[in-house]
């Protein structure tokens, strides 16, 4: 290896990136054993230590240790990795905590299957090795697995461990995703932006220590836990909001048909009017629901976060008028059942109406809503596309 003061800034192929927040006890040590691995493997690289307001001398510590080091204003550990990033030297890049806990050995793993091609490869603490007292319970076996399998299920990304620390990419690749969260979310952020621009993303085993430093984690088990969920799902209004819109919707209409056209019986009793007026109720929040998952979609498809053929389709072969006919023909379906049972409850004298009455006037009203829905939904993606491509016409 040849350290990054003797390189050019062309010549240098990799930079091991450290965000860094009073580490003093572990800095040091950890930029140690980066140089001592790249090294042994002779890889022509540097470390970059992003410090974000440390006050216990770390900066001084990294650069001693034969680190470069940069001071980042904007607070946070995604603020800290994003100008880290820019700052880089290299064209691969190997982020690592400043904390002692991942092994900087293992940074020529992460470097091969870079040189293999992969956009992003992923450290996975669950296929290496954890070691007494370095994660806790609650993380191991409920919060990392579960948000991975959320961002697995999201996003089809395929890898074990979503939120590991240690993470290799290419710099160019990664400066694409134009990503921007500033705070822990960021290592999901991350992974689901090259999910979704289909960037090539690999996975090695890497271990995993208590860190060195004797004190309580910047992590927060709570409050981190809910930002990377409270992000998966802004990032996926599919699954906010669309299956469980399609679902309501699905089983509301299910509830109507089954009051409405069947004498279906559950457990002995057979199904009445409440259960129509459920289904009514479902079939219309379910509509708004999905109304406003293909609303986020193409807000994500405008604004150029991530792409989606069908809703690219839909923004381009959208027509308002051809919507809006749909709709009127839909209302104009209520209004005539609604307005037969009017006329058979006025033709009673203002009586009680028949069970088939009742759920017919339950789908009349269900149409009705649903086709003032889409009217309204329909001019609002209309004012959206405009908004964003300038055509008004």
């Amino acid at each position: 290896m040849r350290v990054a003061a003797q390189l050019s800034p062309a010549a240098v192929e990799l930079t091991v990136l450290m965000p860094c927040l009073d580490e003093a006890k572990t800095v040091a040590t950890c930029v140690r054993k980066a140089i001592e691995a790249c090294q042994a493997a002779g890889v022509d690289a540097e470390v970059l230590v992003a410090d974000n307001g440390s006050r216990d001398g770390s900066p001084d510590l990294a650069r001693t240790a034969g680190a470069r080091v940069i001071h980042v204003e904007e607070k946070g550990y995604g603020a800290a990795l994003r100008a880290g990033i820019e700052a880089a030297r290299g064209r691969y890049v190997v982020m690592g905590d400043a904390d002692d806990s991942y092994e900087f050995q293992d940074v020529p793993r992460f470097l091969s299957r870079l040189r293999a091609g992969d956009d992003l490869v992923m450290g996975s603490r669950f296929r290496g090795v954890i070691h007494p007292g370095a994660m806790p319970f609650l993380h191991r076996f409920l919060g990392n697995p579960v948000l991975t399998w959320i961002l697995n299920l999201f996003f089809g990304a395929g890898i074990s461990d979503a939120h590991c620390g240690m993470r290799g990419f290419s710099r160019e690749a990664i400066l694409s995703l134009s990503l921007r969260s500033p705070g822990m979310e960021f290592a999901s952020e991350m992974v689901i932006r090259a999910a979704q621009e289909k960037l090539r993303i690999g996975e090695v085993p890497t271990s995993l220590r208590p860190d060195g430093r004797g004190r309580r984690p910047h992590l927060r088990t709570w409050r981190d836990g809910w930002r990377h969920l409270r992000f998966m799902l802004l990032f996926s209004p599919w699954w906010l909001f669309a299956v469980p819109g399609l679902c309501a919707l699905v089983l509301g209409l299910a509830l109507i048909a089954a009051v409405a056209f069947t004498e279906i019986r559950i457990l002995g009793h057979q199904l009445h009017t409440h259960f129509a007026l459920l289904g009514s109720a479902l079939a219309i929040l379910g509509t708004q629901i999905l109304m406003l998952g293909i609303f986020a979609k193409a807000l994500f498809v405008l604004e150029g976060i991530g792409s989606d053929p069908a809703i690219e389709r839909l923004i381009t072969e959208f027509r308002l008028e051809v919507t809006l006919a749909l709709a009127i023909v839909t209302i104009g379906l209520g209004m005539a059942m609604d307005g037969y049972v009017l006329a058979v409850w006025v033709g009673s004298g203002g009586g009680s109406l028949e069970g088939h009455h009742t759920h017919l006037a339950v789908v009349g009203g269900t149409l009705l809503a649903v086709g003032v829905e889409v009217i309204f939904s329909a001019f609002f993606l209309s004012i959206l596309r405009s908004s964003r491509t300038g055509q008004w016409t």
